[in-house]
């Protein structure tokens, strides 16, 4: 069997430094076990009360659904008339920016963390996501790190987006593949 010395590998996101001191991380864990994930708060704007007290930006109108899963409010901005579907995932290690009238279905998660398969040591790699206005993302779909979906893009139910969507296009599939341009009446 042979030892690797991991110590030459940078894993520095492991570190408990993600914007916050360790009360902070600590108690928005508690706030968002009872208040977010529970299914059982249906209260949007109390909800987003209590990502604002923790350093999210919100716009108005933003309607925050039961069940929803929130990794740092301190790493997350939205624009107006935004709408999160029940059981969605914020996983944001890195800054996720939501323009205005966006709808993030029901089950969608947005990731800003992968692992670097290349290297024994696995490293943690983050990058941000940027939803421009008027995107749709749909029911189960997935957001990769790093990726901007262009203005009133669509990823349809169940894809996965792992590059940037083009503005006014329809994106289906794993990996996600433009289908259709997207007309709006």
């Amino acid at each position: 069997m042979t030892t690797v010395d991991l110590s030459q590998y940078n894993n520095d996101w492991y570190k408990p430094t993600i914007g916050a001191g360790i009360l902070k991380r600590g108690l928005w864990y508690i706030v968002n076990v009872l208040f977010f994930i529970n299914p059982l708060n249906p209260l949007s704007g109390f909800k987003c009360w209590l990502l604002k007290c923790f350093g999210a930006k919100l716009g108005q109108g933003v309607v925050i659904k039961p069940g929803v899963n929130i990794k740092y409010p301190w790493k997350l901005k939205t624009g107006d008339h935004v709408w999160v579907g029940e059981k969605v995932w914020i996983d944001n290690l890195a800054d996720i920016v939501i323009g205005n009238n966006v709808c993030i279905s029901q089950g969608a998660m947005l990731l800003t963390g992968n692992h670097n398969y290349k290297k024994i040591s696995f490293d943690l790699m983050v990058a941000g996501i940027h939803l421009e206005d008027g995107v749709w993302i749909g029911a189960r779909a997935v957001v990769c790190p790093g990726v901007t979906a262009y203005s009133h893009s669509v990823l349809t139910v169940a894809s996965v987006s792992a590059k940037n969507m083009e503005a006014y296009t329809v994106y289906s599939g794993n990996p996600a593949v433009p289908v259709k341009q997207r007309i709006i009446e």
